[in-house]
């Protein structure tokens, strides 16, 4: 495989031009999507329009699918732990919280090589190496032996992990315009939360093989996913496709005039397409903008949240409303399919009226009313009908915050850095998330649910800052006084 730095004779490098970025008050620039004015406009709408479902079955699935990892261990994790594995692995106390803060402590530490090795090595070598390598600690895992080795494992296997989310975050932005992102991350995330769904009930049959080959039904778990994994890796090598500039060079996938057409299609919404030669400098020289620290808050509040529900819906289900752990673990999926609807809707809402701030301050809000019926009810099925406010909410914004950050931020370094930054911040909401419910305060909560609570209302306020900013900051670049992010006509979306 062709190095992803090198560049591709194939596709011309094309000068910036200030001539090619005009936009609206809302900070879309013009590209496909607007209504073409002559006959040779309407045949490259036509052919971009073409391209971009290429993309969208080609990309969309498998970055989905890469994704639904981190999810899938969650939920095993979650799911074996109403079963024998606190016992059989000494877990008692603060060892599991500890097991899942310690996963997120090693995401954290390798997140930002791992996003830039997307760059150096290609999107099909290292996502299909990470991936192997996931399945293979995941294997290993199944035979641990003690909450020690349970730990030592789970470092390994945050590492392996480390690339995954922000690279996959990071080449979908590359692809798409705009206008167009929120909608194919929420493709994206549909992608993640069914097969997280679905290994949820795949996890409902393995615990039924509890005692088979000498094995506890959490290590069945463990191993099946794992061996899953394992093979999802070598797909990989076949299926992924590299970065927009050098698309040709992917198996079956563009043309090299096709590539061209959509390189065109990018660099009219943004002008950056082409990466230059990578240095630790360019890398590092973005540390001084705070949109990304404010982006950063904004993903810490998202996943302490869903780390807390992801890994603990399960023990809410057993311990706060009394099912048994099978009954836990089959009822911890419902929320997660209904969620792909208000995902779904949301975002062709969002990308439909230009909208980032407004849909995530919205599923910021169904999130403090999801957990106030889980913390201040006692009827079970209110409580119950809570988690798919919370489940909607959450896996909604994942796809509206990943569209709103990378919306407003250009440049491919800059886009790396941001993604690995983001996601090391997000990470580190998965501590919080690992502590957040307190078992002695069983069934009610209430810790969580008021922490939750603060969190998103500190959410929504941000969501105003931002819009207050950009309003001004697009006021000033219409007329003539600043230039945003460095790129002559670029205006933000909020």
């Amino acid at each position: 495989m062709a190095n992803s730095i090198t560049p591709d004779v194939s596709v011309p490098q094309r000068k910036r031009s200030d001539s090619s970025l005009t936009t609206d008050d809302r900070g879309q620039n013009d590209g496909a999507g607007d209504t073409p004015t002559t006959q040779q406009e309407e045949e490259e709408a036509a052919r971009v329009k073409a391209i971009k479902r290429k993309v969208d079955w080609r990309l969309c699935p498998i970055a989905g699918i890469l994704c639904s990892l981190e999810l899938v261990d969650s939920n095993i994790i979650s799911s074996a732990s109403v079963t024998t594995m606190f016992e059989d692995l000494d877990l008692y106390g603060n060892r599991y919280s500890v097991v899942i803060f310690i996963f997120t402590i090693s995401i954290i530490v390798f997140q930002l090589p791992a996003t830039a090795a997307s760059r150096w090595l290609g999107p099909r070598l290292w996502f299909s190496s990470i991936t192997i390598a996931f399945g293979l600690i995941t294997i290993c895992t199944a035979f641990s032996q003690s909450w020690k080795s349970m730990i030592a494992l789970r470092v390994l296997l945050g590492i392996a992990m480390a690339g995954i989310f922000p690279g996959t975050a990071y080449i979908i932005s590359t692809y798409y315009t705009r206008r167009e992102q929120q909608l194919r991350f929420a493709f994206v995330q549909v992608v993640q939360i069914f097969i997280m769904a679905t290994g949820g009930i795949l996890n409902f049959g393995l615990q039924h093989l509890h005692g088979r080959g000498g094995l506890a039904g959490w290590r069945w778990m463990f191993l099946v996913q794992g061996a899953i994994t394992c093979v999802l890796g070598i797909i990989t090598w076949f299926w992924m496709v590299d970065f927009p500039e050098y698309a040709d060079r992917s198996i079956k996938f563009l043309s090299t005039e096709e590539t061209a057409c959509l390189v065109r299609t990018i660099n009219k919404d943004r002008n950056d397409v082409e990466a230059t030669s990578f240095t630790w400098r360019k890398l590092l020289k973005n540390w001084d903008d705070p949109k990304i620290y404010l982006f950063s808050c904004m993903w810490f509040i998202q996943n302490t949240v869903s780390t807390a529900v992801s890994y603990f819906l399960p023990i809410i289900l057993k311990n706060g409303l009394g099912f048994d752990p099978n009954r836990s673990i089959l009822l911890a999926q419902p929320p997660y399919y209904w969620a792909l609807i208000p995902t779904l809707l949301s975002s062709w809402v969002g990308d439909r009226l230009r909208l980032r701030g407004p849909i995530i301050a919205f599923n910021a809000t169904c999130m403090i009313v999801g957990f106030s019926m889980l913390g201040f009810t006692s009827a079970g099925a209110v409580r119950y009908l809570g988690t798919f406010f919370v489940a909607g909410a959450y896996v909604s914004n994942w796809a509206a915050l990943n569209a709103y950050c990378s919306n407003n931020i250009t440049g491919q370094w800059k886009r790396v850095f941001t993604a690995a930054v983001v996601n090391a911040f997000k990470s580190a909401g998965g501590i919080g998330g690992s502590f957040l419910l307190k078992e002695n305060e069983a069934p009610q909560y209430l810790t969580a649910v008021w922490v939750v609570i603060g969190l998103h209302l500190l959410m929504i306020g941000i969501v105003i800052v931002f819009t207050i900013v950009f309003y001004f900051s697009n006021k000033a670049q219409k007329n003539g006084k600043k230039i945003i992010e460095a790129t002559p006509g670029f205006r933000f979306m909020y």
